[in-house]
């Protein structure tokens, strides 16, 4: 454990604080700070598009993005399963560093522990993030009638991509996951006036549950279109063929905003310079009635209440 602490944790996510091995780090700030944590379980590990090490980076990295943070530190915790290769874990590792110094944070801490054979499925993550707060009042409390939801690309990639390998369905449509840190489409965001009220990413349960969060949190309701949501056509194609809503698929580089209705076509064109944000769409607006409700206006000039997601029909995405 000490040669792999030392030879690959610490060789390959080296920076002063992590070197001196301590079993906690110490960060001054003088300023407001977002921390958050998450446990990352994907079966397969590997999967079209990402990894779970990316996946770690990525999601904690996002999150504290999501509360107007710029990501600076993570810790780092891996639950290793007995009898896991070598190389397998090394190849996670790399990529857990490959994107921690895309999205310029330091893995500062961290513990590892082995477990028997059968007794885990692989590996199991822990991130844990700090960040530091520049746009202060993101919240479901600022959100009135009118604002508009904005979200800046393709839904429902992550989910599939990860299902498609793990069933090994070759659908033949080379769906990727859509994992990336959105640190180069948020943070410009983040420093100046734009009316931006509250993000979220709409990771596992979907876009549809994320918006139930926000029309229920806020106490109001959202309207959105299908028309305006951005799916590609392989994914409508295969979510039909596995008769799978893509309003409720995951998503692991996607950011739902809401804005302000009179700079919301700004926001819009600033996510449009962006490669991330290239099929950013305006989908829909909150709405006084049906209060904690999320309705969706259909293809078919129809309307119908959308849900938040009920059980799991992706486990393990994430």
């Amino acid at each position: 454990m000490h040669e792999f602490i030392k030879d690959t944790l610490v060789k390959k996510l080296n920076n002063p604080i992590l070197k001196s091995l301590g079993d906690s780090a110490v960060i001054n700030y003088k300023q407001s700070l977002a921390f958050t944590t998450d446990s990352f379980v994907v079966s397969p590990l590997f999967f079209p598009g990402g990894d779970i090490g990316k996946l770690a980076v990525c999601g904690t990295v996002n999150d504290l993005l999501m509360l107007g943070a710029v990501p600076e530190y993570l810790s780092l915790a891996l639950i290793i399963e007995e009898g896991l290769e070598k190389k397998t874990l090394e190849k996670i590792i790399d990529s857990v560093a490959f994107y921690a110094r895309k999205s310029k944070v330091k893995i500062v801490t961290g513990d590892t522990k082995v477990v028997e054979k059968s007794n885990a499925d692989k590996i199991f993550i822990n991130t844990s993030g700090i960040g530091r707060i520049i746009r202060d009042g993101l919240s479901v409390k600022n959100i009135k009638p009118g604002d508009k939801i904005i979200i800046n690309g393709n839904i429902a990639e992550h989910g599939l991509s990860v299902l498609a390998k793990r069933k090994e369905l070759d659908l033949g449509f080379n769906i990727k996951s859509d994992c990336i840190p959105l640190n180069n489409l948020i943070i410009p965001l983040l420093k100046w006036d734009n009316g931006i009220k509250f993000m979220r990413d709409p990771t596992r349960g979907g876009l549809a549950t994320t918006l139930n969060e926000v029309a229920q949190g806020s106490g109001l309701g959202i309207v959105i279109n299908e028309r305006n949501i951005p799916v590609s056509p392989k994914v409508r194609v295969a979510c039909e063929l596995l008769g799978i809503d893509p309003l409720y698929v995951a998503n692991e580089g996607k950011v739902v905003l809401v804005v302000d209705s009179l700079k919301a076509k700004g926001v819009l064109a600033a996510l449009g310079k962006n490669r991330q944000g290239r099929n950013a769409k305006i989908i829909g607006e909150v709405i006084k009635k049906p209060k904690g409700r999320v309705v969706l206006n259909t293809i078919l000039n129809t309307r119908r209440i959308v849900d938040m997601l009920m059980g799991e029909p992706l486990p393990r995405i994430c």
